[in-house]
């Protein structure tokens, strides 16, 4: 295609040409409504204490295409919950952006509607997927893979709720013996969810044993289905998306787990794509400056001590590979001061500068 469009003064038969090849490329971009989200976009995940504003700010940096909230309560937002109140906060350099939120109570979730809308988001997304116990014993996130039904009418009500793009994230189905994911997709979408994102477990699994992209490339293949369709679960390397993209055929990967404390990993999945080939992998100056400004944008939103505490579940990502690095480790995710924290980041720079990682 390059070149194609460089004259204007052709011949009808190039210009036709020309519209073939642009109708080819608009029909390979993925759309959540109207958002132009690119070919195969790479998704941050909404991860509880995880998609924060500032390691949100990192990954969009480093090639994410869309990126979500952490998934936030509607009961605590019709409450005013000030945890729940502050995960709204969104920023203009994040677009397209989602705010997740998860209920079972469909008057709390519009309320909740309302709230959100106020925010600004791009998308709305809606947790069916979220398979920890305090959600799951009220219903709610993969609660309400037993009530199919419910899961449906809730969407629809949603949709009709809001002018913007509602969409969902879910799981495979409660188990084994109740996956119906493919119906499910088409419910979801025929009362106008714009596009779903499935995680490859059921809920009994919970993050055990390998996700199957199967089921999820069935909902693909279902010829009714026109809204995107994003795979979830595993997708740990370059490798692993691209296997997603072209065996599975899906329409873009949710990068979850492999993004914790390791920004990179967008533009490592992007530079696969390009090349075929592995970029190197960050280096110790380039880990030690994103792991301080991921410490200051934490302790400039949250505070001192939401900010260290909430941070160091990425530490250990941020520096993995490193041999002997235990001391300098429990120094990062045992202090309650910023001081030692950001002292331990030096200590890490000056004896482990010239380390080469894999």
């Amino acid at each position: 295609m390059r070149g194609l469009f460089k004259s204007l003064n052709r011949p009808q038969r190039f210009l036709n040409e020309e519209t073939v090849y642009l109708s080819i490329f608009a029909a390979l971009m993925a759309k959540i409504g109207t958002i132009d989200v690119g070919e195969f976009p790479l998704l941050l995940a909404p991860m509880e204490d995880v998609s924060d504003p500032p390691f949100r700010a990192l990954c969009k940096e480093q090639g994410a295409d869309v990126v979500y909230t952490e998934f936030i309560s509607s009961e605590g937002l019709i409450r005013d919950a000030a945890k729940s109140v502050m995960k709204l906060d969104i920023y203009e350099k994040e677009r397209p952006v989602g705010i997740q939120i998860f209920g079972a109570v469909l008057e709390s979730m519009l309320r909740s509607i309302e709230i959100v809308e106020a925010s600004g988001p791009d998308i709305i997304d809606i947790n069916f997927g979220c398979p920890v116990k305090k959600v799951v014993s009220k219903g709610a996130g993969a609660g309400i893979l037993k009530d199919i039904d419910l899961m449906v009418s809730l969407t629809d009500a949603m949709v009709k709720h809001t002018n913007l793009p509602i969409t969902v994230k879910t799981r495979l189905g409660w188990d084994e013996d109740s996956i119906k994911i493919v119906e499910v997709a088409e419910r979801l979408q025929d009362v106008g969810c714009k596009a779903i994102s499935i995680h490859g477990r059921t809920r009994a699994q919970m993050y055990k044993g390998q996700a199957n992209w199967a089921p999820i490339a069935d909902v693909k293949n279902n010829a009714r289905m026109h809204i995107p369709v994003f795979g979830n679960g595993d997708v740990d390397s370059p490798e692993k998306a691209m296997e997603m993209r072209d065996k599975y055929g899906l329409d873009g990967a949710m990068i979850g787990r492999a993004s914790i404390g390791y920004p990179w990993f967008f533009k490592e999945v992007k530079h696969y794509f390009e090349t075929g080939t592995h970029c190197a992998s960050p280096t110790m100056e380039e880990r030690v400056k994103a792991a301080k400004r991921h410490l200051e944008m934490a302790i400039d939103w949250k505070g001192e001590k939401l900010g260290v505490f909430e941070t160091r579940r990425h530490y250990t990502n941020y520096f993995k590979g490193i041999p002997n690095f235990k001391e300098h480790r429990m120094k990062m995710v045992t202090s309650d001061d910023s001081t030692a924290v950001f002292a331990a980041f030096e200590e890490v720079m000056q004896k482990f500068g010239d380390f080469q990682f894999v």
